[in-house]
């Protein structure tokens, strides 16, 4: 088992392209081809996406974002995308996702890791607290997390 970074693994941009295309069905693909391609080659230490690899198959995904379409521009980075295949749900292989953004918030100089969900009672397990209420551009509110990192 081991969680692979796209930009450290450029090699792995199709699969990581298709594999949040299909864990999101619901978002435009183009996002998702766009935001990984311009990771590999970014300035900045943000972007960052993951891929969960478990005996040769991928079953997860999560990024590492400035922003994840929501009000509170003051906040970053935010995990963002983190998708477990169902099938492989139950085992806590979140807590990878989790550490390995925490582990990247810190080394890219950053204090806290924030996340929006409308999950309540998942994240708090992790060491998550709840800070508030942010509003997405799609006129939707989410649940704001944050960790100290």
């Amino acid at each position: 088992m081991r969680i692979l970074s796209v930009r450290q693994e450029p090699e792995y941009k199709d699969i990581a392209i298709q594999y949040l295309q299909q864990s999101w069905p619901e978002v435009s693909p183009i996002i998702y081809e766009d935001c990984v391609s311009n990771c590999i080659d970014a300035e900045q230490f943000l972007p960052q996406w993951y891929l969960l690899e478990k005996d040769n198959e991928i079953i997860g995904c999560a990024g590492l974002i400035t922003n994840d379409f929501i009000s509170r521009g003051d906040l970053y980075p935010w995990l963002c995308a983190l998708y477990i295949d169902e099938k492989h749900r139950g085992n806590n292989y979140a807590a990878l996702f989790f550490e390995k953004a925490k582990q990247d918030t810190k080394t890219g100089g950053f204090k806290y890791l924030n996340l929006c969900t409308d999950h309540v009672g998942y994240y708090e397990k992790y060491g998550f607290r709840y800070i508030g209420q942010g509003y997405h551009p799609w006129e939707e509110e989410s649940r704001i997390y944050q960790i100290e990192v």
